[in-house]
């Protein structure tokens, strides 16, 4: 069986005065820390949704990844700072330290935050929109743990940040 560890959010949060979308997660996955960056297991889809809602090639490299980020004005981090966690099982996740969004609500032009899936939104709701006072939508999870939703049922739901890619 598994253990709790206490793990800490390891890289910064990939945004400039541009982003007019904050995305946010729960904490990197265990394959994620490996490979020290967002949505690292190959089997999330993050970063072929985005890509196929964008109209763009899938980005590899973490420069590439970033620069395809800040490009389509797309802002991501995680609202866990620090927390005791069983592998990368969102629903183990104890003893939350929470990060700041203001650190970037407060010098970027955000028109909308979305909550890669439930745990992040619950968490959003509940440590980081009373100091916000920001909205979130939520949006089903990219990780392969989300079964239910194939690739067509996910580009339909996180299409609703369409508008806000544009302009």
């Amino acid at each position: 069986m598994q253990e709790y560890q206490r793990i800490s959010h390891e890289f910064p949060p990939i945004w400039d005065e541009h982003s007019r979308i904050l995305i946010l997660g729960t904490l990197p996955s265990v394959k994620s820390r490996e490979n020290h960056f967002y949505y690292g297991h190959p089997q999330n889809r993050f970063w072929k949704l985005l890509a196929s809602l964008t109209g763009e090639e899938t980005p590899e490299t973490i420069s590439e990844k970033t620069d395809f980020l800040l490009r389509n004005h797309i802002a991501i981090w995680d609202v866990i700072a620090e927390c005791d966690i069983i592998g990368s099982s969102d629903s183990s996740i104890r003893n939350v330290a929470v990060n700041d969004m203001r650190v970037i609500l407060d010098h970027a032009p955000v028109r909308g935050i979305f909550a890669n899936g439930g745990k992040a939104y619950e968490l959003y709701m509940k440590y980081s929109f009373p100091v916000t006072g920001r909205e979130i939508t939520k949006l089903p999870s990219t990780s392969p743990a989300n079964a239910a939703f194939q690739m067509e049922r996910l580009k339909e739901a996180w299409s609703v940040i369409c508008p806000l890619l544009s302009g």
